[in-house]
């Protein structure tokens, strides 16, 4: 008797284990499960992208000769989660991608003469997005300006370990000036919101 009623509550158990799985094969389940690994996709896609300081410069050019110059710092690669609606931020989402690019041998995002900037890595997992936009500082100065607190001073660390010449004009919001090897001032200004 004790052998029966644990052979009849050993296929309860059995059969209620198996019960879901009917449910877990069916559309909607299929669909939950889709759901589920997409956004457990997603979730390990963006806590992998770098975070990235975006750093307006009123010279692209000078800007790229002092941060890889001076500063030496890496040259990195665009993040992929910043190729999503790539063309709606440059305002050609109705542009085929494929005619945009005359010169078959670079692809078509590298041909915007500048306008998407350049990419350097700060840290293991922080980028430095520069791209033109500031305007020309007082005396013609050439500026970078930043919204972020953080960029700035990981931008002066930099500045202080490489020994190029700086003066902190203000802590906050954070405004520097820097002297490059050729004797031009780039003032670093961070815009408070």
């Amino acid at each position: 008797m004790i052998y029966s009623n644990l052979l009849s509550l050993h296929s309860l158990i059995f059969a209620g284990f198996f019960l879901p799985i009917d449910g877990l094969f069916s559309t909607q389940g299929v669909m939950v499960m889709l759901l589920a690994a997409y956004a457990g996709a997603m979730w390990m896609f963006l806590s992998s992208a770098p975070k990235v300081y975006t750093l307006m410069a009123s010279d692209l050019e000078l800007a790229r000769q002092f941060f890889e110059g001076e500063l030496q710092l890496r040259v990195a690669e665009v993040p992929l989660h910043y190729y999503y609606n790539y063309e709606q931020t440059l305002g050609l989402s109705g542009i085929d991608p494929f005619y945009m690019s005359a010169d078959l041998s670079q692809p078509a995002m590298q041909q915007f003469g500048g306008t998407d900037g350049f990419w350097y890595q700060l840290k293991k997992n922080v980028q430095l997005h520069v791209i033109s936009g500031a305007s020309i500082g007082e005396k013609n100065r050439q500026r970078h300006v930043c919204f972020d607190h953080d960029c700035l001073e990981q931008i002066l660390m930099k500045v202080q370990t490489r020994y190029v010449k700086y003066k902190i004009r203000r802590e906050k919001p954070l405004n520097f000036l820097v002297k490059t090897y050729e004797g031009c001032v780039i003032e670093f200004a961070e815009v408070s919101n």
